[in-house]
């Protein structure tokens, strides 16, 4: 079976089938014997027409069979196995159009020859010869590269990746973290790259804490991969990390038990939280934002930027002087529940239950949020997480915070990252934030300060150089508004539940079912370029993700930024002694 008029597509492997409505975007294939065709397989056929140009037809299978023909009851089929009804084993195969070319919308022909795409015939099918800057993403079912187009993620004409799964099977960070990893040393960026930052947030142990150092478990298999994907299998090279301080430590060691060096403690200072208006992120709750106290977070944020004055580590209000979180806690709530002083701080249109639930929540976030505010510690000490003096990749670690404080430390982050890219007024360099756990930053419903930072990323981040690669469990518990706006969707293992619902959509109904048995590292990627989602799986990380796969870290990573800025920075000028030395 041979069609001369192709200029060599690959291998041919069947016919159009003529029993089933053959359509411009859709049609089946009946398969050769001898031959076959698997899921996520590309074809190619082509349509001769009169008095122009063929045309080439190029899918994708997203759908299998195989019938007997020649049996009419299903318990033909133990007759057909003992070889006394004669019948014939037929597999057909379901191809959806990926490209069209020239666009020329006509159905193939019936027992027109279909050929497995190869080589060229490939890459034009799923567009990647019109992708001017490809990344690879990994592997697809037929072992060659799979890409993803650059524009539709540096903001050229699109950006923001969508990455859902059912968590620890569907391994939406080790891919976050590969395609970081693929973006950084492709050379897709090019002299942009060295300047292109990212900014993860750790959530789930210290898993990674170690992405600059070689994971011990890479072999040769892995090593060719990375190869063939145009990639050198190694660590991520230019990395620092960041761990809250520990709870009642007064010199602020950062709080992490599997990695001892080159690790920096991150908080903020009584009068950066005062001046900076960081009030409304302790209330940073979806619900709160809806209660009638957000009255006073406002007013008494707006009282706290206007009247406190640092003091020797802390600040000074209205002549008194206060060193600690608690002690500016109970300083406002002494102040609410004083007659004479209430109005000045809460307003005088607010109703004392609305004050006492605002002083019921303040108080509540004392325990949570006095280790990341800090009146003891050296102002001078370099504290701030600021990726702009950072590493290339900067890792915050949240694992060991409360909820609460989880959602201040990462509110108040990307408030102060979007803040720098917007007064630098471009978006080069490049910022990419990964954060995981979406659905509890920004919910469906309701509204937060970190929501909005979100919002305010999703849409005007393209344009000042901003992507988020967001990861969560369940894409349907997101606000709409981030999905939507997120160019690259990825969806690996999920719950047989989440898979049925319209934010799925993309997912032709095979891939639906297929994603529930998805294994670790095969993923499901939609990309505007492909009106199919391309099934890949990428390569096991060349970084270590724990510790006990970590190699030796590469010197310079070895040294903190307080270590390597100023040994004498280290010292506690709030009230600590030459002894309060964090490492």
């Amino acid at each position: 079976m041979t069609d001369a008029g192709l200029d060599g597509p690959g291998e041919p492997v069947g016919r159009v089938l003529g029993t089933a409505d053959a359509t411009p975007l859709q049609f089946w294939t009946a398969v050769a014997p001898g031959s076959y065709l698997q899921l996520d397989d590309v074809v190619v056929t082509r349509r001769e027409l009169p008095d122009r140009e063929p045309v080439t037809i190029a899918g994708v299978v997203t759908q299998v069979r195989a019938r007997h023909e020649g049996a009419q009851f299903d318990s033909d089929v133990f007759a057909i196995a003992d070889g006394t009804l004669p019948a014939q084993v037929q597999e057909a195969a379901e191809v959806t159009t990926t490209r069209v070319d020239p666009e020329f919308y006509v159905p193939p022909t019936p027992g027109a020859v279909v050929h497995r795409a190869e080589g060229d015939a490939r890459a034009r099918a799923l567009h990647f010869d019109r992708m001017e800057r490809r990344i690879p993403m990994g592997m697809g079912r037929d072992g060659v590269p799979v890409y993803l187009n650059a524009d539709f993620l540096d903001g050229s004409r699109g950006a923001h990746v969508s990455i859902s799964g059912i968590s620890g099977v569907a391994t939406k960070t080790s891919f976050a973290t590969f395609l970081l990893y693929s973006v950084f040393r492709s050379g897709v960026l090019g002299g942009d790259a060295v300047n292109a930052k990212a900014l993860i947030f750790n959530v789930k142990g210290e898993d990674l804490l170690f992405l600059d150092h070689p994971n011990t478990r890479l072999d040769e298999p892995t090593r060719a991969a990375y190869a063939k994907l145009g990639l050198t299998a190694g660590a991520f090279p230019d990395v620092r990390v960041y761990a809250p301080p520990r709870v009642g430590d007064a010199a602020g060691t950062p709080d992490v038990s599997s990695r001892l060096t080159g690790v920096d403690s991150f908080y903020w200072t009584l009068s950066e939280f005062c001046a900076d208006r960081l009030l409304p992120y302790v209330f940073a709750d979806a619900d709160d934002e809806r209660q009638q106290y957000t009255m006073v977070v406002h007013s008494v944020t707006a009282h706290l930027a206007r009247y406190a004055q640092p003091a020797d580590g802390g600040v000074s209000i209205d002549g008194v002087r206060l060193g600690s979180y608690g002690d500016l806690v109970d300083h406002i709530v002494d102040q609410l529940n004083d007659d004479e002083t209430r109005s000045d701080w809460a307003g005088s249109a607010v109703g004392l239950g609305t004050v006492n639930a605002f002083a019921r929540r303040l108080i509540g976030s004392k325990k949570d949020l006095a280790r990341l505010i800090r009146g003891d510690l050296a102002t001078r000490r370099p504290h701030s997480i600021n990726t702009s003096e950072s590493a290339q990749v900067t890792v915050v670690d949240l694992h060991n915070l409360p909820d609460r404080a989880q959602r201040f430390v990462v509110g108040v982050t990307l408030k102060s990252e979007f803040e720098r890219k917007e007064k630098s007024g471009t978006a080069k360099p490049l910022l990419f934030v990964v954060l995981d756990e979406l659905n509890k930053y920004a919910p469906r419903e309701g509204s937060s300060p970190i929501k909005e930072v979100l919002l305010d990323i999703a849409e005007r981040g393209r344009s000042l150089g901003v992507i988020l690669i967001g990861a969560q469990q369940t894409a349907s518990e997101v606000e709409r508004r981030i999905v939507t706006n997120s160019a690259i969707r990825v969806v690996g293992r999920l719950d047989p539940a989440e898979a049925s619902r319209p934010e799925y959509g993309f997912l032709p109904p095979a891939q639906r079912q297929r994603a529930l048995l998805a294994k670790p590292g095969t993923m499901f990627v939609n990309q505007p370029d492909i009106p199919v989602p391309l099934c890949l799986e990428f390569p096991f990380p060349a970084w270590a993700t724990r510790v006990s796969e970590a190699g030796r870290a590469p010197s310079e990573t070895l040294r903190s930024i307080t270590q390597s800025a100023d040994p004498f920075a280290v010292v506690g000028s709030g009230g600590g002694t030459d002894d309060d030395i964090p490492f």
